[in-house]
């Protein structure tokens, strides 16, 4: 067996200081905690709460435009669903368009959480957005915008 080719710890540091990837991912995981714990008191994590307010339309949508906008596959937005529809929270009806399709729907207790989370979700995003340190929060949604 040959001796694999040694990475100099300068390109491990060049990596940790510059990657794009690693600085997004944990950028996301802060949130993504930040989020949960300001949420916990209404039950939803920060993705349920993205989740529901995805279905909050004045139509329920289908499944296909949900999963594209959480950027989910079909299988995954399936599994997530379904805590929140055990809880009650939304429905899966068919698409009276097409029997094949499913249409997701908050219930009346779905929409109450989601009322509930809102202001936590607004005074916590507020939060964050101050916390940028070039204080241009529209910018860094173009920049990850563009990214997508």
């Amino acid at each position: 067996m040959s001796n694999p080719t040694a990475i100099p710890f300068s390109t491990t540091l060049l990596v940790r200081d510059t990657c794009l990837c690693l600085h997004a991912q944990r950028a996301a995981r802060a949130l993504a905690r930040r989020f949960d714990m300001a949420l916990k008191p209404v039950g939803l994590t920060n993705g349920q709460f993205s989740l529901l307010m995805s279905l909050n339309r004045p139509e329920p949508p289908p499944m296909g435009p949900v999963a594209n906008l959480l950027a989910m596959d079909r299988t995954t937005l399936t599994a997530a669903l379904k805590p929140l529809q055990k809880r009650g929270l939304l429905s899966i009806e068919p698409d009276p368009k097409d029997k094949r399709g499913k249409r997701l729907k908050l219930t009346d207790e779905g929409m109450a959480v989601l009322a509930s989370a809102v202001p936590i979700w607004i005074q916590t995003h507020g939060e964050v957005e101050a916390q940028i340190d070039s204080g241009d929060a529209d910018r860094l949604r173009q920049d990850l915008v563009s990214l997508g």
